[in-house]
């Protein structure tokens, strides 16, 4: 993690993993731009044969349609990552665990 967004996506897609940036309590819908952060990182992102998803559900990003110039996205991307993190945000959240 360098701590900008173009590096970190660089770095991504030259040696896998996956670059997130959530929501949390200070930023309930992510602090990267829709238009000018998110967007076009996303485009370069599938060019490359990633995918790149908002995290509510599987929306891509490219598909969200803007409201505002500001607005904020959340952006999460690498194909099999991606595809592994919702089958276990699945598992998680469909069975009770217990501990002993």
């Amino acid at each position: 993690y360098v701590g900008s967004m173009v590096a970190d996506v660089h770095r991504t897609i030259c040696y896998g993993g996956v670059f997130m940036y959530p929501a949390n309590t200070t930023a309930a819908n992510g602090k990267l731009r829709l238009l000018y952060e998110c967007n076009p990182m996303s485009y370069i992102v599938e060019q490359a044969g990633g995918k790149s998803v908002t995290g509510r559900g599987q929306e891509r990003v490219l598909d969200v349609v803007p409201t505002e110039l500001h607005q904020r996205c959340l952006f999460i991307w690498d194909p099999l990552m991606i595809s592994m993190l919702f089958c276990l945000i699945l598992m998680m959240t469909s069975r009770t665990i217990t501990y002993q």
